[in-house]
C-alpha cells in the first residue's frame, strides 16, 4: 500500500512554509516571506502524478481571503490545528489554548522519533523555549526566555550608553572591549542558561534525550553534547503526526 501523502501547511508571522510527507518521510519543502500560498508547487506535484491525501495547517495569523481560498480548493481534507484537535500525546498544560502550536508540535516531533523517552525541547528563536515530555508521553509544560537577539537588542535599547552589538564576532572568555564584553555575555549566558536546564533535568530524568530547534546554533560543551539531537523539522514532523493521528473523518474547512 502507498504510504499517505501529507501537505503540512506551518504558517507565522513573516514566514509561510510547506512539507510534503509521505509517511514518515519528508520529501520536499520550502518557504516564502507573506502569506500568498500561492506559490506552494501543489499544481506540479498532481501533475506528477503523486495525490495529496489530507493536510494540516498551523498559523499564528489570520490568514488573508486570498489564502483561504487557496485553502478551499485543496483537492484533499484540511485540519486546522489547534489546542482541540486530537493529538498522539497527552497535553497537561493548565491552559492549553494559549499553548503556542509550534511548542506542541515540536514535542510532538520530538516524541514520533523517540516515544517512550524524557524529552527537553529547546528552540532557540526570537525566544528561547524550553518544553518537556516524560517518558510516559505527557507534555507536562516549559519555559519562554529572550533568544539571543532580543537579548543584544535589549541592551541596546534599554542602556543608551552602550553600543547594539551584532551577534556576529568573536566571543571570549572575557571579553576584552565593550563590543566583545557585551557579545560574550550574552552569548555565554545563553549558553550556560541553556546547558543549566539540561543538566537540571538529566539529574531529574537520568534517560532524558535533549533535541534543539531553531535558527540560532549553539556550541555546547563536550560533557554534555551526548544526547543532544538537532532537528530544525521537529515542528513539520509533529504536525505530520497529527495529521496521521486524526483517524476521525475530516472534512474540508
Amino acid at each position: 500500500m502507498q504510504p499517505q501523502m501529507n501537505l503540512i501547511l506551518d504558517i507565522g508571522n513573516t514566514f509561510s512554509k510547506y512539507y510534503f510527507f509521505e509517511g514518515d518521510q519528508m520529501i520536499s519543502h520550502g518557504r516564502q516571506a507573506g502569506h500568498d500560498l500561492s506559490f506552494i508547487p501543489l499544481s506540479a506535484t498532481v501533475d506528477e502524478g503523486a495525490r495529496i491525501d489530507a493536510a494540516i495547517i498551523s498559523s499564528v495569523v489570520t490568514l488573508p481571503d486570498a489564502a483561504e481560498a487557496w485553502l478551499a480548493a485543496l483537492p484533499c481534507p484540511v485540519v486546522r490545528f489547534s489546542s482541540a484537535t486530537p493529538i498522539p500525546i497527552r497535553n497537561a498544560y493548565r491552559t492549553p489554548s494559549t499553548l503556542g502550536p509550534d511548542r506542541l508540535a515540536a514535542a510532538i516531533g520530538a516524541w514520533s522519533l523517540h516515544p517512550g523517552c524524557p524529552l527537553l525541547i529547546i528552540d532557540a528563536g526570537s525566544c528561547i523555549t524550553f518544553d518537556l515530555v516524560t517518558a510516559a508521553g505527557e507534555y507536562v509544560g516549559g519555559n519562554i526566555s529572550p533568544g539571543l537577539h532580543a537579548r543584544l537588542q535589549a541592551i541596546g535599547d534599554y542602556f543608551p550608553r552602550l553600543p547594539l552589538v551584532n551577534a556576529e564576532g568573536q566571543v571570549p572568555e572575557l571579553g576584552y572591549d565593550t563590543e566583545t564584553a557585551i557579545r560574550a555575555g550574552v552569548i555565554q549566558g545563553l549558553k550556560h542558561e541553556i546547558e543549566g536546564y539540561i543538566n537540571h533535568f538529566k539529574a531529574k530524568y537520568p534517560q532524558l534525550l535533549v533535541f534543539l530547534t531553531g535558527g540560532d546554533e549553539i556550541n555546547f560543551e563536550d560533557t554534555i553534547k551526548s544526547g543532544i539531537f538537532a532537528d530544525q523539522f521537529l515542528v513539520p514532523r509533529g504536525l505530520n503526526q497529527v495529521l496521521r493521528h486524526h483517524s476521525a473523518p475530516i472534512t474540508k474547512q
